[in-house]
């Protein structure tokens, strides 16, 4: 049987994040130098989370520490550690290194600038989660089989979704555009974000993300 969410989230759940945030990137960590994926997690962590830091170390050291055995596999109450790249035997000191990166960082107050631009998918999704669960759930591939237009699927958002929900959205729409990106830029957003499809007609992506938040913003004045 596999474990509760609340006792997988109290051993797991940091240490969860932390290897998320390699998949599709390199575990090319080194003794002075981490990774570029540890780096976008400790930058976004820093900035929203900087609690859950010493909890990513704790985690991490436990885990290296003592894997799972046999009888906790058999009964599913174990983190299956992805596939990262590392042989099984190279996985421990990896942990090790994960955690000693985390803790001087801690320690020394390393604190990685804010960066315009997010470096890794894992980072898009972990600044942008509302517009990831947007552009990913009504704009994939299958989105012309099920609306007829965007403004449809906007719409259709718009009255299927929390309006607490909606307003976060709409602040994200707002933070990414207020970046001052180039557009390039925001069609890579949107690329990385889970959007399948062009914007319509003539738009950019840019130019369609600040219609999307007009629209939305509309939506809440006629519900309020």
């Amino acid at each position: 049987m596999s474990m509760k969410p609340i006792d997988f989230d109290r051993r797991y759940g940091e240490l969860d994040q932390v290897v998320s945030a390699y998949l599709g990137q390199p575990a090319d960590d080194e003794q002075d130098r981490p990774s570029r994926a540890l780096q976008a997690y400790l930058r976004h962590t820093w900035h929203t989370r900087p609690w859950a830091l010493p909890v990513a170390e704790q985690q991490l050291r436990a885990y290296a520490h003592n894997p799972p055995g046999r009888l906790r596999q058999r009964l599913g109450e174990f983190y299956p550690v992805p596939d990262i790249g590392l042989p099984e035997s190279e996985i421990q000191g990896w942990l090790l290194l994960l955690a000693d990166h985390i803790k001087q960082s801690v320690e020394n107050g390393e604190v990685p600038r804010p960066s315009p631009l997010p470096d890794t998918h894992w980072e898009w999704h972990a600044r942008f989660p509302e517009l990831g669960q947007f552009l990913g759930g009504w704009f994939s591939q299958d989105m012309p089989d099920e609306f007829t237009d965007h403004e449809a699927a906007v719409r259709d958002f718009a009255d299927s979704t929390d309006r607490t929900l909606v307003a976060r959205l709409v602040g994200e729409i707002r933070e990414l555009l207020a970046l001052g990106l180039e557009e390039a830029d925001h069609a890579l957003a949107v690329a990385e974000l889970g959007m399948e499809l062009e914007p319509p007609g003539d738009h950019s992506a840019g130019s369609w993300l600040s219609t999307v938040a007009d629209e939305l913003s509309g939506f809440g004045a006629e519900y309020a």
